[in-house]
């Protein structure tokens, strides 16, 4: 997958999106990341890509034709199918794993990072989706670019090593994901569960599906409006016995 990232700040990503997982991905072919800087698309001599409000107010606004002057050369240049055009943009649609899966299913994403007090309406016309990293304002649109490649590129068939890796995080089947541990047994007096060192892998799978829903009834209930098997209902309605049993002997 191409990811076309229009900034004015390209240094920014050195380290984030050159290291780890990301970066072993980008020197082995299985993504590639294009830095355009938006101000190579000015067409004044002093390279300026923002300008006063119209109506007055604080702040610069960012112009809308180096925006359209990038994005018109790149897709000029694609050899293969151009898009989505996303706008970093704290207006837009929140991102989640949804998002994600349908990001990474196209071959192509060229990413707008927005800067200054915001940029010209006009630009909308430009783009074929909003994204917001959530309710929060940022100094720019370079890191919530950055979290959507991450989240996107990991998603890639061989950017993680293991082929299903990326299925058993949290909210890749709708739920947080279940409690994980390793060596050694016991550390500080707190032990490894049982289950997992049993070897009986359905009891482990079942074991980790119901931490998995524990932990997201605690922690995320939104979560659990809808994709819930049969068996996970029942699960949780169990849970919902057990706790209330819990709740009377305390009593």
């Amino acid at each position: 997958m191409i990811f076309d990232i229009l900034t004015l700040f390209p240094e920014m990503f050195q380290g984030p999106l050159t290291t780890s997982i990301i970066g072993r991905a980008v020197d082995r072919s299985l993504i590639k990341i294009n830095l355009v800087n938006i101000r190579d698309y000015s067409q004044n001599k002093h390279r300026t890509v923002d300008d006063t409000p119209y109506g007055g107010g604080g702040g610069m606004v960012m112009t809308a034709e180096p925006l359209y002057e990038a994005v018109d050369d790149l897709r000029n240049r694609c050899s293969g199918n151009f898009g989505p055009v996303v706008l970093m943009c704290p207006q837009g649609a929140t991102f989640d794993q949804g998002m994600a899966r349908v990001l990474a299913d196209q071959e192509h994403a060229v990413l707008i990072c927005g800067h200054y007090e915001g940029m010209d309406e006009r630009v909308r016309p430009l783009v074929d989706l909003e994204v917001s990293i959530g309710d929060y304002v940022l100094t720019g649109g370079e890191l919530p670019a950055m979290v959507v490649v991450d989240a996107v590129s990991r998603l890639i068939p061989g950017v993680l090593g293991e082929p299903d890796a990326a299925e058993d995080d949290s909210f890749a089947g709708g739920l947080l994901e279940y409690p994980q541990y390793t060596k050694p047994r016991e550390y500080r007096n707190l032990p490894v569960p049982e289950i997992l060192l049993s070897g009986h892998h359905a009891q482990i799978n079942r074991w980790r599906r119901e931490e998995a829903l524990i932990r997201t009834l605690v922690r995320r209930p939104d979560l659990l409006a809808e994709g819930l098997t049969e068996e996970d209902r029942r699960t949780l309605r169990e849970i919902a016995r057990r706790a209330s049993e819990i709740g009377d002997t305390e009593a």
